[in-house]
């Protein structure tokens, strides 16, 4: 599909506000998300809507031209092995780790519109004897408001809900309300979500056992994965793990992250290297 000049006016105004990075062979794929927006807006086509912003006379239409060409694709237990090593033996591995404090913090960096920390969720009730006596956070991020928005609601269609979750989980925490389906009260409390851009600074909290930053470097450019690198590593607990996508790598992008010899998949604090 051919593209006109309104096409990198879009996808600049797209990388300014959260560092992805779309291709000039998938400019096709703004033009999509974006016809709801021009609708409401009564505008024609692109090159009226580039021009509107290029004035930036409306801030409320770049904000939402921003939140309807973000990637926000996500399912439950996304890329299920990976997923289960994590929810299995890593979170074993982090509770001889944090035996003494029983406490364990995860975060879940451009979690979207919520499967991901739900999941995890999940799948420590579903744990619930190893975990009894422990306090966990699990603290949920992404630089979209209008997902977070819909995260924190916990209500998903039926095509959502259907997308990598077992029947008998969606059974025992979620309640069909008409056509959608609302999680269970419960989960929704073991979850705090909040507005952040991961490329802004690390998060001025507590280091976390586990962070998990998961297919979103991939619409980043290099600079801009060393800066969330740099980042993640700050938020890091002596010991903790980060979980990439399986399409991502630390290689070439940053030194102070190493791949573990015993997750794969996952990284830790890379070990300084000592000359005698």
């Amino acid at each position: 599909m051919e593209h006109g000049p309104a096409h990198p006016i879009l996808s600049n105004l797209l990388e300014q506000h959260t560092g992805q990075v779309v291709a000039a062979n998938r400019y096709w794929r703004l033009e999509i998300a974006l016809k709801p927006v021009m609708r409401r807006y009564a505008i024609p086509d692109p090159e009226t809507l580039a021009a509107v912003l290029t004035s930036g006379t409306d801030k409320q239409l770049a904000i939402e031209c921003v939140e309807a060409m973000i990637n926000n694709e996500t399912c439950f237990f996304r890329d299920q092995p990976n997923f289960a090593l994590l929810t299995g033996p890593l979170l074993d591995a982090m509770r001889i780790k944090n035996s003494l404090t029983k406490t364990l913090k995860i975060w879940s960096a451009a979690c979207s519109t919520g499967q991901e920390p739900y999941s995890i969720a999940m799948m420590i009730c579903e744990n619930a004897e190893k975990w009894r006596g422990w306090t966990i956070e699990i603290m949920a991020t992404d630089v979209s408001g209008g997902a977070l928005m819909r995260a924190k609601d916990g209500r998903y269609s039926q095509f959502e809900i259907q997308r990598g979750l077992p029947v008998g989980l969606m059974l025992k925490y979620f309640t069909q309300i008409d056509e959608e389906w609302q999680i269970q009260n419960t989960l929704q409390k073991m979850v705090v979500f909040r507005e952040h851009n991961i490329l802004n600074h690390a998060l001025q909290r507590s280091a976390f056992d586990v962070i998990l930053c998961r297919n979103v470097l991939m619409y980043l450019s290099d600079d801009k994965r060393r800066k969330v690198f740099e980042s993640l590593s700050h938020s890091l607990a002596p010991g903790g793990m980060v979980m990439l996508g399986a399409a991502e790598t630390v290689i070439g992008l940053t030194e102070r992250l190493q791949a573990s010899r015993e997750f794969r998949g996952f990284y830790q604090a890379a070990t300084p290297v000592i000359f005698n």
